[in-house]
């Protein structure tokens, strides 16, 4: 059994009740208020179920907790509670439908019966298959003492169905809605019966693969071809459903937000059905009041704290609040929420340069990549106890941050997340590959906007990700507009307007939002803050490990295999100091590891897929994470460097006039070696080496130190443009070459690249011509610029050099250990510098 960190008040509630009075609202320590017994078993069926979950791949600890009569029965919107509500998760019959139209018949008992609110794809839903239409029927009463009428009326909710809903009560439709990830409510009041039975349909239709809507990594297809990093999808009603009587004057939603000064909160209560809303907000700390502030509904409100205590990843501290509207003086509902105090945002260090600052001071944001997936319920944790295990995990182990990737949890996640103390950046779910249409476009915006809203006030939620490594991305001018929106509708929060930018199909980096992040693995990867934007590494690691029989159906993969839980730690631990380094020399502001847990064939997680084994030994682990997490710095003063050696001649140079297989280095002492395909042709003077695809001309050692400054210059002529990469020279790393000087065929430019960014040429590359290409590490500038016949063309920063463990190689390149990017063309007259040229200087060289 996990034990939840302690959380500051909870205990307060009772004094809340004393203070509330007639108007009482009483919520229990769990926050699952005083609940009335849900009634209604699926029509036709006794009380005793005779549902079967089916059997999962995987069973979790919690798998077997989970039955009919006990489906998530804590109380689903934490934020805001009321003392009456009824879950209406359990067994409800399930049909699936032939069309998106179709129109359910009412009154009548469907076949299969279904456990909500389970993924139908789910062991434990009961159904365990995808359908693209399906129909859920169930009955439920409302209990007398809620007494509907004109002024009381019966709101009911779901958390969340995936993807198109629309919603019957007695035959009449009370809802419609589009989005996997966002809430929904419907007054049912007028279309309920005056007793009995109250039947309740709902249809919905969710295609996942053919059509673009925000899906993140559900994928039909891995049902049955498991594998890669697209998983089983989770179709239907997904999250709680439940009902609650509120007054026709009724509280809809409490946004508590940081006021800059962290003195006291801007408290927006938004209300329904008022023709005069006031509100008194009063906020509680340990049961004393600490502040109180009233006025108008659907306006924000200033409430001060006395005595103001901030909320951090090591003090989760969390005020309570109980609000009360009345309507023309009439009190006409009385909620209660909860906030913490904090403010997050960026600011200049003394190198000059953006970082990321937690209530005015820098942090570390030290993270896993947190997919949210279950072996046995998918996208729904099977308990609530399951949902909290894995950002319990995170404290645990050293973390104070978790990535939300492309997908959005139920409220009682970020509720967890809150009261542990753990900081998060939240995704928009991706739309699949592809570009899409403006429609689909303007409904990508539209369900973000919701989202936004839904959790704007979610105290653990610091930063907002539209996009993710161009996944669904329509072009870099269009992620910048999202990213200004998504600025505009939050400003209280930061803006990562694409993780990844450097990464997969990403149209380019639109220079908005607040963050530069980059993906590498196994990296990690150290983009250079700059004056505008901070800088993070979004995902590295990925260190993977088998342990049998805790493995999903299909080929288990990771980005680099270990082969014992010892060497798997020593991997991740050598990979976390290495980001370390990264934020105390270059003023990196947080780092996302891949991943918190295992998902499906992907066995990079620290715990394995069922949650029962940790992989890793847990003392290196934490000891490296909480170095991580409390390194958070302001930057540091821009290192110095050594001149390197003066002039134009170079510290090595290769004419490649010669015969044979050796290739003379003509001012060092580092002559280079033919293997395989390589040949001598006609050069820009004299001879060049010539390349058919599968030889390489190398050093015996390193000529260069790559972490430094340091320039190399190259002719290069290309046999044909186009497919993949060609690498005229580069220098071996560990696992991939340091740098690239390169053609890129998929977009037929030059480039100088690393394993994390890449400068383009300005122009496209044609086959059988020269090109004088040049790239320059300044180190002191932490900046990488490509060079085309003595014009700059494009440049990147990272602050770090990537390291060399290996020969200078022409007409090859390394990446994951092996030789790849074999060049088919000419090299001639390459010439290495151990110091960044100027612009001037590229000029003379050639």
């Amino acid at each position: 059994m996990h034990q939840s960190a302690p959380h500051r008040g909870r205990r307060r509630w009772s004094a809340l009740a004393a203070l509330a009075a007639a108007a009482a609202v009483v919520v229990s320590a769990g926050l699952g208020a005083a609940q009335a017994p849900a009634t209604g078993a699926a029509p036709g069926r006794t009380a005793a179920s005779d549902l079967q979950p089916k059997t999962p791949p995987l069973t979790t600890p919690w798998t077997k907790d989970v039955s009919a009569s006990n489906a998530l029965p804590e109380y689903p919107r934490p934020q805001m509670t009321r003392d009456a509500w009824q879950s209406l998760n359990g067994e409800w019959q399930f049909a699936d439908a032939p069309s998106a139209g179709t129109r359910p018949t009412f009154g009548e008992d469907l076949d299969e019966r279904v456990l909500v609110p389970y993924p139908i794809e789910s062991a434990l839903s009961g159904i365990q298959r995808h359908e693209d239409h399906m129909i859920y029927r169930r009955t439920f009463e409302v209990p007398s003492s809620w007494r509907t009428n004109a002024k009381n009326r019966l709101l009911l909710h779901f958390g969340a169905v995936d993807y198109q809903a629309r919603v019957w009560v007695n035959g009449q439709q009370v809802a419609t809605h589009q989005g996997g990830y966002e809430a929904f409510s419907a007054d049912v009041t007028d279309a309920l019966r005056r007793s009995g039975p109250q039947e309740l349909v709902v249809a919905v239709t969710d295609y996942t693969d053919p059509k673009q809507q925000p899906v993140g990594k559900q994928r039909v297809r891995a049902i049955s071809s498991p594998g890669g990093i697209e998983y089983v999808p989770a179709s239907g009603i997904w999250q709680t459903v439940w009902m609650e009587p509120v007054r026709s004057a009724h509280v809809t939603q409490v946004v508590a937000t940081t006021q800059p000064d962290r003195q006291g909160f801007t408290v927006r209560v938004n209300t329904s059905g008022a023709k005069n809303p006031q509100v008194t907000v009063t906020a509680f700390d340990d049961g004393r009041r600490v502040g109180q502030a009233s006025g108008a509904g659907d306006y924000p409100l200033g409430l001060k704290i006395r005595d103001p205590h901030l909320w951090t990843p090591d003090d989760p501290h969390l005020y309570d609040f109980r609000v009360v509207l009345k309507d023309r003086g009439t009190r006409a509902d009385t909620v209660a929420s909860y906030a913490g105090l904090r403010t997050v945002g960026t600011k200049k260090g003394v190198d000059g340069k953006q970082h990321i600052v937690l209530n005015g001071k820098p942090v570390f944001l030290n993270a896993t990549l947190d997919q949210g997936y279950w072996p046995d319920g998918i996208y729904t944790a099977p308990t609530d106890e399951a949902l909290a295990f894995d950002l319990e995990a995170h404290k645990k182990l050293g973390f104070n941050t978790v990535r939300k990737h492309i997908k959005v949890e139920p409220d009682r996640w970020y509720y967890h997340a809150d009261k542990l103390g753990l900081l998060v950046w939240q995704d928009m779910p991706s739309l699949n590959d592809g570009e899409p249409p403006r429609a689909v476009q303007d409904a990508y915006k539209a369900e973000l906007r919701e989202i936004i809203d839904q959790h704007r006030g979610d105290t653990s939620i610091i930063g907002w990700v539209p996009f993710n490594e161009g996944w669904g991305e329509w072009s870099s001018q269009g992620t910048g507009e999202v990213a200004d929106m998504v600025e505009a509708d939050d400003p209280t929060r930061l803006v990562d307007a694409h993780s990844g930018v450097n990464c997969c199909n990403s149209h380019g980096d639109s220079g908005k939002g607040d963050v530069i992040d980059w993906h590498t693995y196994t990296g990690p990867a150290s983009p250079s803050p700059t004056a505008d934007r901070a800088a993070i590494d979004g995902e590295h690691g990925g260190f993977g490990l088998v342990v049998p029989g805790h493995v999903w159906p299909g080929q288990p993969g990771a980005y680099q295999m270990a082969a014992s839980k010892e060497e798997l730690t020593d991997l991740y631990v050598a990979n976390q100091r290495r980001l370390l380094d990264y934020s105390e020399k270059c003023g990196l502001s947080g780092g996302i590891y891949t991943q918190i847990t295992d998902v499906e064939d992907e066995v990079n997680g620290l715990y394995t897929y069922d949650r029962k084994q940790l992989k890793m030994r847990a003392n290196p682990v934490r000891r490296i994470n909480e170095a991580l997490s409390a390194s958070g710095n302001l930057g540091v003063p821009s290192a110095s460097y050594p001149p390197g050696t003066p002039g134009l001649t170079g510290t090595h140079a290769y004419p490649a006039d010669g015969t044979g297989s050796t290739v003379e280095d003509t001012v060092g002492s580092a002559d280079l070696t033919t293997t395989g395909g390589v040949g001598r042709t006609e050069g820009v003077e004299g001879s060049a080496l010539s390349f058919d695809g599968t030889g390489a001309a190398e050093s015996a050692k390193p000529v260069v130190d790559t972490t430094g400054s340091y320039s190399v210059s190259a002719w290069v002529r290309l046999d044909a443009t186009g497919g993949g990469f060609q690498t005229a020279v580069s220098q071996d790393g560990d696992q991939a070459s340091a740098y690239f000087l390169q053609y890129d065929g998929g977009a037929n430019k030059f480039a100088f690249s690393t394993k994390s960014g890449r400068a383009y040429a300005d122009t496209t590359a044609e086959a059988g011509q020269w090109y004088h290409l040049v790239g320059v590490r300044d180190a002191a500038a932490q900046t990488y610029t490509l060079y085309v016949d003595g014009k700059e063309q494009g440049s990147f920063g990272q602050c770090l050099g990537d390291e060399s463990t290996g020969p200078l190689a022409v007409g090859r390149a390394k990446y994951d250990g092996n030789p790849v990017d074999r060049l088919k063309g000419g090299v001639d007259e390459v010439r290495v510098f151990d110091r960044a040229l100027s612009e001037a200087e590229v000029g003379q060289v050639q």
